[in-house]
């Protein structure tokens, strides 16, 4: 196996997200790192932010990455070998106000690892635009939806639910989808 400071975003995520589902703990990177890579390396994040199943023991994560050489600094876990840090918002698994029931999983050679699909990343980075006008958010969106498939159907659904349909249309005149 690589060693860690030579890992991408992609394989430290699944090495950590492999580590930590040996101890018993299930997670699901969002947020920047998925950007990252489903924009294809077009995104540079070097937080990886992992949202928990259930409740966890901040102790037991604290173990189960400690055997990677992570340790807690504050709200993160570092390591001195890596310039990714290593984050565990608060769940559960949402984008906006509707909660996440599947994720994607690719198998990287460090590990397999479970992250939001493309358009969940999508709904995820449109939320912060809707919610708090991240313009940042809404480029990242963009990225993801140019380099990968997503679903607009759900996200004009999922808009609609969170109330958000004219902001929708930035994204898509964004895209070049949009009138």
């Amino acid at each position: 196996m690589k060693k860690l400071a030579d890992m991408s975003a992609e394989e430290l995520a699944g090495l950590v997200c492999e580590t930590l589902r040996r101890a018993g703990i299930t997670t699901t990177l969002s947020g920047g790192g998925c950007v990252a890579i489903w924009s294809e390396g077009k995104y540079v994040s070097r937080d990886l932010d992992f949202i928990e199943e259930g409740p966890v023991p901040r102790r037991k994560l604290k173990n189960a990455l400690a055997e990677l050489g992570f340790v807690e600094q504050h709200r993160y876990f570092v390591h001195p070998d890596t310039e990714f840090y290593i984050e565990f918002p608060t769940g559960p698994l949402t984008v906006g106000d509707e909660r996440v029931h599947k994720v994607a999983v690719r198998n990287t050679v460090a590990g397999r690892l479970r992250l939001l699909s493309p358009t969940d990343c999508v709904k995820d980075r449109l939320a912060a635009y809707f919610h708090w006008n991240d313009r940042q958010a809404l480029a990242q969106a963009v990225l993801v939806a140019e380099a990968q498939s997503v679903d607009m159907v759900d996200l004009r659904r999922w808009a609609k639910a969170e109330d958000a349909t004219e902001k929708l249309l930035d994204f898509e005149k964004a895209l070049g989808r949009g009138s």
